[in-house]
């Protein structure tokens, strides 16, 4: 029987908490790191706690990034200046960095050629499904790059998500990702306005909710946030508004550097990020309803 590769994860946050706990119960021997040390709380007797990054490196087959942006993951892998603590200072030849981040492609690009000279491999595994479907195991997962590395690490990814997409070019998964959460979150942003409007003209906000989930205006805010997050006034669907609108600015970003004319994308960025500087980044992606609120007039 062939041994399991050694695991090393980084970025214990809202999403790469619950999937280190997954790798570790599909019996993964891990070694976990993060930048806030209270996180690590709890890992110590299931997983080792490296006192560097590199030793990290020395400790792992395949390392795993979920960090907040790709300009981070590189940080951490490559290392920030010179003589810095770094992952790859302890990496071996052969070994393969798994980046889960929501990352721009071009940077993921950038990164995975400076791997190569070292003999590592990248590829970029972005995930959807939120902190649920993290904890569960369902998670859908858009993987890019050298089509051989992809499928070294499919066991791996099956223990976090139940479909995995082969999506191209190194790259590929992080631009799927953008271009994924830009259709989300425009489709939260209309149905929030048509609530607002519909609001105003004197229809009950969780009838409309029911109708369009009965009808064609339905999607997945409608269905799994309006309810549970919204009209509630709960706002913690987990997912946070600056993730949100920096996942967009790399959508339009990824358009831009096409070539592609993408006009509703261009809006939807400037909206969320005006969102952003009215409430904060950390606020729960779902507080765009309390902005567009404040637009109306109204204080909630």
């Amino acid at each position: 029987m062939t041994a399991k590769p050694r695991i090393g994860f980084i970025g214990l946050g809202n999403m790469g908490r619950p999937m280190a706990s997954r790798l570790i119960a599909a019996g993964y021997s891990l070694a976990v790191a993060d930048a806030e040390p209270a996180r690590l709380a709890g890992f110590g007797v299931k997983a080792t706690l490296p006192a560097s990054l590199a030793e990290l490196g020395r400790l792992s087959d395949v390392v795993i990034t979920m960090l907040p942006d790709g300009q981070i993951v590189a940080e951490v892998i490559l290392g920030s200046g010179a003589g810095g603590d770094s992952v790859a200072a302890g990496l071996a030849e052969g070994a393969l960095v798994v980046d889960m981040s929501s990352s721009a492609p071009t940077g993921t690009r950038a990164l995975g050629a400076r791997l190569a000279k070292r003999g590592i491999g990248l590829i970029d595994a972005p995930v959807s499904g939120g902190v649920k479907r993290a904890a569960d195991g369902s998670l859908a997962i858009m993987a890019g790059g050298d089509a051989a590395l992809v499928e070294r690490a499919r066991p791996i990814l099956g223990a976090l998500g139940t479909r995995i997409f082969a999506t191209g070019p190194l790259g590929s998964g992080h631009a799927m990702k953008a271009l994924n959460n830009y259709v989300s979150a425009a489709g939260l942003a209309a149905a929030a306005e048509a609530l607002l409007i519909g609001k105003r003209f004197g229809l009950e906000p969780a009838t409309m909710v029911a109708i369009l989930n009965a009808s064609t205006g339905r999607n997945n805010s409608t269905e799994n946030k309006f309810t549970q997050f919204i009209l509630s006034r709960r706002f913690d669907a987990g997912f946070s508004l600056g993730h949100m609108a920096k996942d967009l600015r790399i959508a339009v970003e990824t358009a831009r550097a096409t070539a592609s004319a993408a006009p509703l994308g261009e809006a939807c960025a400037t909206l969320w990020d005006a969102a952003e500087h009215a409430l904060g980044g950390g606020a729960d992606h779902t507080e765009i309803v309390r902005y567009l609120e404040s637009l109306q007039g109204e204080k909630r």
